[in-house]
């Protein structure tokens, strides 16, 4: 493909682009096809020659298109939203053609100095303890997801708790880590990578609102102690996946200082709500964290993959991390004045993603980005109100932020067919969980364009299908 060529489809393919999200409600929501039906559809061998580029795009149409769930629809609220918008495309779009593989301040000077300084724009803006700019002791470092934040929390725990033998000699299988019975899964997955293992993750026990109980936790940690193991890691979640549940930071803080832990506190979806200063009660107790991530590309309108991840201690993470092989050697990094972020993450290589997320916030502004998050949360409250209105329904859990955990009074079998009959029916996404042992229905709202009639009609669509109609 030469550049005439390039600027040719280019323009074609943002065409295409710009009218999938025009139409995307057109469409069902969750795809309909069944296991094998793409790959049955896609020839056995690669192309021996270059074949037209219409013809590639017209089997995204024919072929691709069909096997998409379309998590862009104002239709989806399922999981929690990964969201995008033009101005994160289109930053996306740019990072693709510059091409910048940013491993080192040396690499792309720009690439490191824009992330480093839209970082340190968001710890203004979320309102979070002064320790993770990097103008102190901390700084943020933009991961691919909060998976990979939470693996760099744990990994930085073990290395503090062994003084860095872990790293040479490997996990003795002594270290213990924590978090609440409704904490992300990433959690159990990170202690597994870090060699911890499954067996040393301590499930805590939540209370009513499905928040960790910090006298619990303090309870595990002694009996720990008391058998010989040694406590490193604490994960708090603020916002967590099946409810929203807001575990207590402070409390939580408080309990691993006393006794020398690593906190990490996962704000993954709720977090974004706190570029509303109304909301930024749920950091209380932040600044007793050692490190903190959020996605902007759940409910920040930018797109998949961009999580923001801050340390208090950036000398911590880099000593977990940092290798120093000699081809990678250069006088900046040697001079200390300049971040080399492949110390601050699992892989060498890193893409520019702090590009999309600027263009996120230079072109929705502040007050545009607080505006949509504000209609969301309304918009959850208002979706709840009805529920509570309906007799047939109940709310499952408290809705701090937007979203609603549901379920219809007459049990799981009744619940199970519902949300069946609901995705089948291509007007909407819902997804389920478990609280208190019972099947719940889940509504996120938070998809960048979902406005107030697409709530509207999604609880008519529960209210028919319920009724039988």
């Amino acid at each position: 493909m030469n550049n005439d060529e390039f600027r040719h489809w280019g323009h074609r393919v943002i065409d295409w682009v710009a009218d999938y999200l025009k139409n995307v409600e057109q469409y069902p929501v969750a795809s309909r096809v069944k296991p094998g039906d793409i790959r049955s559809r896609l020839p056995a061998e690669p192309p021996a020659n270059a074949e037209p580029f219409d013809s590639i795009l017209r089997d995204v149409e024919e072929i691709i298109l069909p096997g998409i769930t379309h998590w862009q629809s104002p239709n989806f609220f399922g999981y929690f939203p990964s969201n995008n918008s033009g101005p994160s495309i289109l930053g996306e779009l740019l990072a693709a053609g510059l091409g910048v593989q940013g491993m080192l301040w040396a690499t792309s000077p720009a690439c490191t100095e824009l992330e480093t300084h839209v970082l340190d724009w968001l710890v203004d803006l979320l309102g979070l303890p002064q320790p993770f700019k990097s103008s102190s002791t901390g700084g943020g470092v933009i991961q691919d997801s909060a998976s990979s934040a939470t693996l760099c929390a744990i990994l930085a725990a073990r290395e503090r708790a062994t003084a860095g033998r872990s790293n040479a000699a490997g996990s003795d299988g002594s270290l213990v880590a924590y978090a609440s019975s409704q904490a992300h899964s990433s959690v159990e997955k990170g202690v597994r990578i870090a060699g911890l293992g499954s067996d040393n993750l301590r499930l805590i026990d939540v209370d009513e609102k499905f928040a960790m109980r910090p006298d619990r936790l303090d309870e595990a940690i002694r009996a720990d102690r008391a058998a010989g193991r040694r406590p490193a890691f604490v994960c708090a979640t603020v916002g967590t996946t099946s409810s929203t549940a807001i575990d207590p930071v402070r409390a939580i803080g408080e309990i691993c200082r006393e006794h020398g832990l690593w906190l990490h506190v996962d704000g993954a979806m709720a977090g974004t709500a706190c570029l509303c200063p109304e909301f930024h009660y749920l950091h209380d107790g932040l600044e007793l964290a050692d490190s903190y991530a959020f996605n902007p590309h759940k409910w920040m309108f930018t797109n998949f993959d961009c999580d923001c991840f801050f340390v208090a201690d950036r000398g911590q993470l880099i000593r977990t991390l940092s290798i120093l092989p000699e081809y990678l050697r250069n006088q900046a990094t040697e001079s200390g004045a300049v971040i080399d972020y492949r110390d601050w993450q699992i892989p060498l290589g890193r893409r520019f993603r702090a590009l999309k997320l600027w263009f996120v916030l230079r072109s929705f502004g502040v007050e545009g980005l607080r505006a949509r998050v504000r209609r969301h949360i309304e918009l959850a409250h208002q979706f709840a109100a009805w529920v509570q209105d309906d007799p047939r329904f109940e709310l499952a859990a408290p809705v701090p932020l937007s979203l609603v955990c549901f379920r219809h009074r007459d049990g799981d079998t009744a619940n199970q067919q519902l949300l069946e009959r609901l995705n089948a029916s291509g007007r909407l996404l819902l997804t389920h969980t478990r609280l208190d042992g019972k099947l719940t229905l889940r509504l996120s709202i938070g998809q960048t364009n979902t406005e107030s009639r697409h709530v509207e009609e999604a609880w008519r669509a529960i209210q028919e299908t319920a009724s039988g109609s």
